[in-house]
């Protein structure tokens, strides 16, 4: 989606009616998983969307193919870079996510790593399982209820070991307070 004036502007003014603020900046780097922690809230996919069009972002999300039935619905969900999949498909959404990153010149694949908003004991390891298999970094993303920050954090590049990753993003994510509650931390 090329960069549209008007759609960002309404972003900013969404994020400041709601006393938001955006911290950080994206990398220049072309293709990346980005992961939005801690989701707790509804609200986080409204002050999302908003920071989304203040910042003129095109980042990609996996939906069920059934969503794209209705043309006018399809059509605003390619707009937003919702990717239709097939969850029937022979391989599963995981692949599908890493063969999307790396047919791509430029794309960037937003996830919630806690897979919903509920509390949850761990973390879902696909946004991992996506970012190595298509050999990109991880880009923090987080919301702040507490001091009503979004913000973008450095990359993390990954290495081999699943389980050690997913536990030093977590713990980078300690100091962000979500609206109902906060990333779940790993046992030392």
């Amino acid at each position: 989606m090329p960069p549209n004036a008007l759609l960002e502007a309404i972003g900013r003014g969404l994020l400041r009616l709601g006393g938001w603020r955006m911290v950080g900046a994206f990398p220049d780097i072309p293709r990346a998983v980005v992961i939005a922690a801690p989701h707790s809230s509804n609200w986080d996919g409204i002050w999302g969307f908003a920071a989304k069009l203040a910042l003129g972002l095109r980042l990609s999300i996996l939906g069920k193919h059934s969503l794209f039935r209705i043309p006018l619905v399809a059509r605003f969900l390619r707009w937003q870079g919702v990717i239709p999949v097939d969850r029937s498909a022979a391989h599963g959404l995981v692949e599908q996510a890493v063969d999307a990153l790396r047919g791509a010149d430029c794309m960037w694949y937003a996830i919630a790593p806690e897979g919903t908003r509920k509390w949850v004991e761990q973390w879902k390891p696909g946004f991992w399982r996506i970012a190595h298999g298509a050999g990109v970094p991880v880009i923090p993303a987080w919301f702040d209820y507490a001091n009503r920050q979004i913000g973008i954090g450095e990359p993390f590049v990954l290495g081999d070991d699943m389980d050690a990753d997913i536990a030093r993003i977590q713990r980078w994510y300690k100091p962000y307070k979500g609206r109902n509650h906060d990333v779940v931390q790993p046992r030392d």
